[in-house]
């Protein structure tokens, strides 16, 4: 018995058999990878603009892809009105300045949602010291919504009224900065919510006019305004077929903090009411209804606590206005 190889050993095979078994595999690759001298991974007819034209759609999809990821996962970023001081007379210091702020409440309600909030300044393409091609419009472009937060009353000169007594002027330079930033904000199909006078801006910024003294123009109504500031409360009612009537649904009535002197009286063009005090039926919510969402709330939501139970809880107006702003931004 022989003791050399198995011939039936696979382990065993004659080498020179081995490297013509792989020379034929090469061979095979070669003519599967090449058909006609073209590669496998080339179409048919194609040249060297179509190959290119493939690379750069391939690549422009993955940078918009990236491009999308990172627009869906930044924070929003919500703008706020400026309120603003005006240089008292003989005052000296930061008092002779213009100052531009906001009230810390309204950014810290906005911001509980985990999104940016900017203060938006008023514009001066003419200033002597430091003149900028920046425009309102451009904030409008760049921010998510708008809030228009509380403060000085709107003046009567805005709904083409003469104050009836000199302390009801209002603010006329900063009621032309906010009117233009609403009409941007809402050119853009951008989300507003107004606040007390933003309430007011809005429905005046449609046509509407205000109450300049709800005492006075209305002596049966309530006391909208005293000296307990967010501590005075009355109740308001929700219309039947309104958006918070759907929203707090189950819920006819909540109470709210009063702290506006003035009111809308007459609505503006495609206004909606969406609250009423109760019981004089002070108009105390509006909305526009040709845009996504133009809403205005005479009381201060900033000052009800989120979850609380004696005050309404306006974090569903807020998580509305944060929805539009996130399906509109793009």
């Amino acid at each position: 018995m022989s003791d050399g190889p198995d011939s039936n050993d696979p382990q065993q095979v004659n080498p020179h058999r081995r490297a013509s078994d792989q020379g034929e595999r090469r061979k095979q690759d070669r003519k599967t990878r090449h058909d006609g001298g073209t590669p496998r991974y080339l179409d048919p007819g194609d040249t060297v603009f179509s190959l290119w034209g493939r690379v750069i759609m391939a690549r422009y999809r993955r940078i918009a892809a990236a491009a999308t990821r990172h627009i869906i996962q930044r924070p929003l970023h919500i703008g706020v009105s400026a309120r603003i001081f005006h240089p008292e007379p003989g005052a000296t210091g930061l008092r002779s300045k213009n100052l531009q702020y906001l009230e810390e409440s309204i950014a810290q309600w906005v911001m509980s949602r985990d999104v940016l909030v900017f203060m938006i300044p008023t514009v001066n393409t003419d200033g002597l010291l430091h003149p900028s091609n920046i425009r309102l419009r451009d904030y409008a472009r760049h921010l998510d919504g708008l809030v228009l937060q509380g403060g000085a009353d709107v003046s009567p000169q805005s709904y083409s009224e003469v104050p009836t007594r000199p302390e009801w002027g209002g603010d006329r330079a900063r009621d032309m900065y906010e009117l233009e930033l609403l009409h941007e904000f809402v050119e853009a199909g951008k989300p507003v919510l107004g606040i007390c006078r933003g309430c007011q801006l809005i429905n005046v910024a449609f046509g509407g006019t205000l109450y300049q003294d709800i005492a006075t123009d209305v002596p049966d109504s309530l006391a909208h305004v005293n000296d307990d500031y967010d501590r005075n409360r009355h109740e308001i009612s929700f219309p039947a077929g309104s958006s918070l009537a759907r929203m707090f649904k189950g819920k006819s009535t909540g109470l709210v903090n009063s702290i506006h002197h003035q009111a809308v009286k007459t609505l503006g063009r495609d206004m909606s009411v969406e609250a009423l005090s109760v019981p004089d039926n002070m108009i105390e919510a509006i909305r526009y209804r040709k845009a996504p969402f133009v809403m205005g709330l005479q009381w201060h939501p900033e000052f009800h606590r989120a979850g609380g139970v004696e005050l309404l809880d306006c974090t569903g107006i807020l998580d509305n206005f944060l929805r539009v702003a996130r399906e509109t931004r793009f």
